[in-house]
């Protein structure tokens, strides 16, 4: 059964709800067959919020949540500025592993989740850019 997210309090920061998702989006990730290899990897250049792994394909997830749509919702706020700002700390994080995105297989998908805090609509964009 998928973890269902704790309804946050209203004072809560947008890190903390943020954390929240990201914790739904990996949970969620897992029940669909794939396995947790790090979060929140930090670099100069960015953030990736998951790297999962997929079998032999390293995944690199990026986690939106949008209340609503009104503003173009979850998947249209991964723009292409943050797109390649993800691609850059990937291709820090292939090194530190002592491999490289020519040889090793990866890819970027999107979770994006939008709606009421207790029955959202999440949305898994396989392999969403490049």
């Amino acid at each position: 059964m998928l973890w269902k997210k704790q309804t946050k309090p209203n004072n809560t920061t947008a890190k903390a709800s943020g954390d929240c998702w990201e914790l739904y989006a990996e949970r969620y990730l897992i029940e669909k067959g794939l396995s947790l290899l790090a979060k929140n990897f930090h670099s100069r250049q960015g953030e990736i919020d998951l790297i999962m792994k997929d079998g032999d394909c390293i995944v690199f997830v990026e986690v939106k949540y949008r209340k609503n749509n009104h503003f173009g919702g979850a998947i249209s706020a991964v723009t292409y500025q943050k797109q390649q700002k993800i691609i850059k700390t990937a291709a820090f994080f292939l090194q530190q592993q002592k491999l490289n995105e020519y040889n090793t297989a990866c890819r970027f998908d999107i979770v994006a989740i939008e709606g009421d805090t207790n029955k959202p609509d999440t949305q898994w964009l396989k392999n969403a850019f490049s």
